[in-house]
């Protein structure tokens, strides 16, 4: 055999040797990737929809790999079984009542599983267990909604587009406020006003504050009622007395009310005195009458004195009257004696001139 053909023996088994190498490294870090190589339980979970998932997609767990998806296989009549390869130094923190959802790596990445672990009192999983499955959020209906909510925006800019155009033309009572001035200066007058008005308020507050520290301070009259049982009593005492007052004169006011009454009937003497015009007409003229004839008789009486028969009798009666008063000038006044009956008696002279 020629060197030449040695030469190239040796170069292809180079060669085979490197392809060799090379695939059998390849098939291990496939199978380290496809976590062939290493201890596993198996899991599964039924989904209404896988959206999209993939034999050999990842499985996650706080954000650690843990697995991939062994097989998807269809189950019932609508439903699919997700059979997952989970690996067995992980078992012991995910928890019977886990759960599994679908997610993505990114916006338009691949799908995975995520699980949640679960709450401590529930048992770990163990191979062939079933944990509860999550639906995965549809992408079209995400789709579909941001397509509303572009709609709604445009529609909303349009709105404001149209707003800000009138509030720039001054339309409306915004715009008016932004471009007439006058306005302007009538609302500036107003917050002054607002402000004047806030200010007044506080004033009186604080005046209100200080003057009910007045009444609660000692020695106020609020204070002493508060505090002082005999200033209470007092008062207690003047408000009864009141009470009393009032009932009183309202029995007064009864009473006045039934005299008057009484006054008001013309079955009473005073009541015909008061409302009975015709007897106010009689007595009227009675009065009259008497007037008329005291004048008469004191004329009669005047006659009587000049007349030559009785002349003689008043002059006696006269002189008698004269010597009463010059005895009542000489004689001491009399003490006026006080009766038993309180009847004071006056004294006489006409008596001592008798005896």
């Amino acid at each position: 055999m020629s060197s030449a053909d040695n030469k190239r023996t040796v170069i292809v088994g180079i060669f085979t040797f490197l392809a060799i190498v090379i695939l059998v490294a390849g098939i291990f870090m496939l199978a380290g990737q496809q976590k062939r190589l290493i201890s596993t339980i198996t899991v599964t979970a039924i989904f209404d929809d896988v959206a999209g998932l993939r034999t050999g997609n990842n499985i996650w767990f706080s954000g650690v790999k843990i697995g991939t998806i062994k097989s998807i296989n269809l189950y019932g009549d609508s439903q699919v079984e997700v059979v997952m390869n989970i690996e067995e130094k992980v078992q012991q923190f995910i928890r019977k009542n886990a759960s599994a959802r679908i997610s993505s790596e990114s916006f338009i990445g691949n799908k995975n599983i995520v699980i949640d672990g679960g709450s401590q009192p529930a048992a770990p999983i163990e191979d062939g267990d079933r944990i509860t499955a999550v639906s995965p959020l549809n992408t079209d209906d995400l789709m579909e909604k941001l397509q509303q909510n572009n709609e709604n925006l445009v529609a909303i800019t349009g709105d404001f587009k149209q707003l800000t155009s009138r509030l720039v033309k001054g339309e409306g009572t915004v715009g008016a406020l932004l471009t007439d001035t006058t306005m302007a200066q009538d609302f500036r007058n107003v917050v002054a006003n607002l402000q004047r008005t806030s200010q007044s308020t506080v004033n009186a507050s604080n005046s209100l504050s200080a003057f009910t520290n007045k009444l609660n301070s000692p020695g106020g009259l609020a204070n002493q009622l508060a505090t002082d049982k005999e200033v209470f009593q007092q008062l207690k005492n003047s408000m009864t007395q009141l009470e009393e007052a009032t009932a009183s004169t309202s029995e007064i006011t009864e009473n006045l009310r039934t005299a008057s009454s009484r006054l008001n009937n013309n079955n009473s003497a005073v009541g015909v005195l008061l409302n009975d015009q015709q007897f106010a007409k009689q007595l009227q003229s009675t009065m009259q009458n008497l007037e008329t004839g005291t004048e008469k008789l004191d004329q009669n009486m005047e006659a009587l004195q000049n007349n030559f028969l009785l002349r003689g009798f008043f002059r006696r009666k006269a002189k008698e009257e004269a010597k009463q008063k010059e005895q009542q000038q000489i004689l001491p006044a009399p003490q006026q004696v006080q009766p038993k009956d309180t009847t004071q008696l006056e004294f006489k002279p006409s008596i001592l001139q008798k005896n």
